[in-house]
């Protein structure tokens, strides 16, 4: 965890970047709404960094959601009499 290299991390973790992410990422920001979004991605990239330090030191055997994260809810059937 680096910041003076996070933008390279940031692209190899989040994959599916807009081709404007990558941009702003590689020309740096023109205006203040292109700062306030790399600010966002920046913020992302902390979120990550600190969520695998922690699922490293705590080993593989332990995995850290993140509570806001949307998942699939799986449906629990009723088995049948």
């Amino acid at each position: 965890m680096n910041d003076e290299n996070w933008k390279e991390e940031y692209k190899r973790w989040k994959q599916g970047l807009k081709s404007f992410q990558l941009k702003l990422l590689e020309n740096g920001a023109q205006s203040q709404n292109q700062q306030w979004l790399i600010n966002d991605m920046w913020c992302e990239w902390k979120a990550l960094a600190i969520k695998r330090k922690l699922n490293k030191i705590a080993g593989s055997s332990l995995l850290i959601d993140d509570p806001w994260e949307e998942k699939e809810s799986k449906a629990v059937q009723a088995p049948f009499e």
